[in-house]
């Protein structure tokens, strides 16, 4: 059976059946495979012909493929690339539509094909692994995560939440994600999915390809992601002892911090819907606190916020299961006194939300708005959320790396403005973020930052910050970089240590 490559190859680039005697009975013909012209020839006459048919019809023939020898650089490179998917070649119609897309020299169609193919393949992989799990870490509101709960939903989800959820879940690694982020960006922006006359490379086009393959079509899962989605299973289907329990605390030893927090926030979703059993919950009160202690002081501290949400909700139900969650581990401190760092918790994710969305440029003016009245104008942020105000500002205030949302902006600048010492710190290292470090792929994004840098600058007196900054804006190469360049990592570590300032990256 022919590879998607080879048939095209075969039909469009390298040969021909002739007929060498014109006995066509059954018994007596035979055939003879010869070369033809290249297949750039061919690909030239077909051009010419459609372009003709433009013209006889009086349409636009500028403009509207891309160049042959583009053309060619994708097929030279496609059979390596295609190799990689050998298993998913039956079921990849995107794919295949991906390189019919190139052989007509329509890049800006092949690139919308090849990120369709990326999303129903991760879609896929997380309806397979624990659709309530991945709803728990991928959505922040808890007023959508109500609305979130068969595959069906997954419809519901854009194509941001869903690849930030799958990184959350480990169903793609933190590089994975910075990728897929940048793809999604030229996806957006490049492809036939918005009107646009921007030029896509060949090798580009087959880089990206070898990525999605790569970080998502063919990737398989980790031993942890595996264990974690049979160890969800059995908390929802059977009952676990004490000894079993204690045998799974030695597994929790083994997980990173991020699994570790991924898999506490996949218990608390749990233990708080109302349709979960109560063996189910018994499951929870055995393995918590052997996990609760390895769990990071932010995410600890967004229980107590959404504690606040499903008050402020009037969902007395959830809100009475979540104050359980907290003292099964006497943690009911992270509650806040007040509801305060729950409202401007929703009002910034209804900001994030519309940021991330096509027309964010119209929509984000009202959320930015509606963030500030809640903020105040002294700037007092709760600490339960400093963390997370500071770097959703700084995401909106970067801009989406393809333009910026001009009325929202002075807003963005007066809230930054407002920010003490403790905040215009976490706001300078907010390229330890995973999406931060990600924005600072584009242009537009990279200079936004170092704007960011000169208004913090006047914030800041302590010398190892100056010095930080300094060594920022002299740093020579990518800042997407900065996050993992081993030397800024330990500066920022040290600082911390010397304001005692503890959050994660």
């Amino acid at each position: 059976m022919y590879t998607i490559i080879e048939c095209i190859k075969y039909f469009l680039l390298r040969r021909r059946t002739v007929i060498d005697d014109y006995n066509l009975s059954e018994q007596n013909f035979s055939m003879e495979i010869v070369p033809e012209r290249s297949y750039d020839v061919r690909l030239r006459d077909f051009e010419h012909g459609l372009l003709g048919f433009l013209a006889q019809h009086g349409l636009p023939t500028e403009s509207i493929f891309v160049p042959i020898d583009e053309r060619v650089q994708v097929f030279d490179n496609a059979g390596s690339v295609l190799k990689l998917i050998q298993t998913h070649k039956p079921k990849s119609i995107y794919i295949s539509k991906f390189m019919a897309a190139v052989a007509c020299g329509l890049f800006d169609a092949a690139l919308n094909y090849m990120w369709d193919e990326t999303i129903s393949e991760l879609r896929r992989r997380v309806a397979h692994y624990d659709i309530s799990y991945f709803y728990d870490n991928a959505v922040a509101s808890t007023e959508r995560r109500k609305n979130l709960k068969t595959v069906d939903d997954l419809n519901k989800i854009d194509d941001y939440e869903l690849i930030q959820g799958a990184k959350e879940i480990e169903l793609i690694s933190d590089l994975g994600f910075k990728h897929l982020d940048y793809i999604r960006y030229m996806r957006n922006w490049a492809s036939a999915a918005h009107p646009n006359q921007n030029e896509i490379t060949g090798l580009q086009l087959i880089s990206w390809l070898q990525t999605c393959i790569k970080e998502v079509i063919s990737l398989p899962e980790s031993k942890a992601v595996v264990n974690i989605k049979l160890l969800l299973q059995n908390v929802k289907n059977s009952s676990i002892s004490e000894a079993e329990a204690k045998k799974i605390g030695v597994f929790f030893l083994e997980l990173t911090q991020e699994q570790v927090n991924s898999l506490v926030s996949g218990f608390f979703g749990i233990y708080t819907r109302q349709d979960t059993t109560t063996i189910t919950r018994q499951n929870i009160h055995r393995l918590l606190p052997l996990l609760w202690g390895r769990v990071d002081e932010e995410t600890r501290q967004q229980f107590g916020v959404k504690y606040g949400k499903y008050s402020a909700d009037s969902d007395q139900t959830s809100a009475k299961f979540a104050r359980q969650f907290l003292e099964l581990v006497t943690a009911a401190h992270y509650i806040p006194p007040t509801l305060r760092a729950a409202e401007i918790e929703t009002a910034l994710e209804n900001l994030l939300t519309v940021h991330h969305n096509y027309d964010n440029f119209y929509n984000e003016p009202p959320f930015a708005r509606q963030l500030q009245r809640l903020v105040g104008p002294d700037g007092d942020i709760p600490s339960q959320i400093s963390q997370k105000y500071v770097f959703g500002l700084v995401e909106v205030f970067l801009t989406n790396g393809y333009g910026e949302a001009r009325v929202a902006d002075p807003i963005y600048r007066s809230l930054i403005e407002l920010f003490d010492s403790k905040l215009a710190f976490i706001a300078i290292v907010s390229f330890t973020n995973v999406t931060i470090s990600s924005r600072l792929q584009f242009s537009r994004c990279q200079n936004k930052y170092r704007e960011l840098l000169e208004m913090m600058k006047i914030k800041i007196s302590m010398p190892a910050l100056k010095e930080l900054i300094d060594e920022i804006e002299r740093f020579s190469d990518p800042l997407d970089t900065l996050k993992t360049n081993q030397r800024f990592r330990e500066k920022v570590n040290n600082i911390k240590k010397i304001l005692n300032v503890n959050f994660s990256n």
